[in-house]
């Protein structure tokens, strides 16, 4: 079996969501990385899309924002801001938003805009930027960051986007078109919200992770499926697809490409 890190592990089990066809929203960061991860093994039909409106674009290196050139330069066709947020997204024609976070809470709530009090922040984040629209819109959302207590916290420091809000049908009951978050992948394993309380439940732990060690990296009491899965070990494939894309981002970034 090869050698990986987390973070490989949490790449990797976030592109393997992603199915082949499905047309994709995609956050930069964490989402982008597995997105194009997806896009170059098991899903090469899947037509991702940035707000800043490319659509089915194929970049060879990953964008350092959503206005990098190599998304443009690459994509099928670009529109409008206003036409990718409009007609697109609100108009229910994109079917997965993969998101990043730097906090999110029990229902899958997500924080990108500040830590601490939001007139005096302790740091502030990049902000909303197209992700409460994502989030409410999208077919199903997607969303990978690293588990720990600064990031799974019991209270948002500020709720940027909704996710299943309150739990329980009040998602529904805001009349948000999309269901929402389906998954959220971190680097210990993947959680998924209960059928009826909308709760984030941890039902598969990454291989050589412990429950106890998922649940103490969460500052609310997690729960923990009865019959918790293992997520299958990254493929040399896929660590080998995951790194070359990464050293070719690293070197265009460097200005040696």
């Amino acid at each position: 079996m090869p050698e990986y890190t987390a973070d490989e592990m949490m790449t990797i089990a976030a592109a393997r969501m992603l199915r082949n066809g499905k047309s994709c929203f995609v956050g930069i960061g964490l989402p982008s990385a597995a997105a194009n991860l997806a896009r170059l093994t098991h899903a090469p039909d899947t037509v991702l899309i940035y707000e800043s409106g490319c659509i089915g674009t194929k970049p060879s290196v990953l964008p350092l924002s959503i206005g990098d050139g190599e998304l443009s330069e690459t994509a099928e066709t670009v529109v409008s801001i206003v036409e990718i947020f409009a007609y697109w997204l609100e108009g229910g024609r994109i079917d997965v938003g993969f998101l990043g976070a730097a906090q999110i809470d029990k229902f899958a709530n997500i924080n990108s805009t500040v830590i601490g009090d939001y007139d005096k922040p302790k740091t502030r984040l990049p902000g909303a930027g197209g992700a409460p629209a994502i989030a409410a819109n999208c077919g199903e959302v997607l969303i990978t960051l690293r588990q720990n207590k600064r990031a799974f916290v019991e209270k948002l420091d500020f709720r940027t986007s909704g996710g299943h809000l309150e739990g329980g049908d009040s998602r529904a009951k805001a009349r948000f078109p999309g269901k929402g978050p389906t998954a959220v992948i971190t680097d210990l394993g993947i959680l998924t919200p209960d059928p009826e309380t909308k709760e984030l439940t941890l039902t598969s732990l990454h291989p050589g992770v412990t429950a106890e060690s998922v649940v103490a990296a969460t500052e609310w009491k997690l729960k923990v499926a009865p019959e918790l899965k293992t997520t299958p070990a990254p493929t040399e494939l896929e660590l080998s697809v995951l790194r070359d894309l990464q050293a070719r981002t690293a070197k265009a970034h460097a200005g040696q490409a």
